[in-house]
């Protein structure tokens, strides 16, 4: 069984007991996340689609919050010795699926 959610603006394919990685949500460690916004539920027999949401809540615990690796962004011009570099780090959330 899996379900469809949507989370910050991005989509997940979920399954019980999966870790995934989503944008920064304000939450503590060890806390319950409900997500709300259920698109798209599959089990062994049974197809549920939503229009656009189902009625379902998927449950997930914060595992940790962290940030991504370092990722460098470089700007160039040519023949004038512009050069400009400058790093990000995404900051996100790991949830566990609890429950579909």
């Amino acid at each position: 069984m899996y379900a469809v959610i949507e989370s910050g603006g991005k989509q997940y394919r979920v399954r019980e007991g999966q870790k995934i990685k989503i944008d920064k949500i304000n939450v503590r460690e060890g806390d319950g996340v409900p997500f709300n916004k259920v698109l798209l539920r599959v089990s062994d027999s049974e197809v549920e689609i939503g229009a656009p949401y189902l009625a379902r809540v998927v449950e997930g615990k914060v595992v940790r919050q962290g940030r991504a690796r370092k990722q460098m962004v470089f700007r160039y011009h040519s023949k004038t010795r512009y050069r400009k570099k400058k790093g990000h780090r995404q900051s996100f959330t790991e949830v566990e699926v609890v429950k579909v």
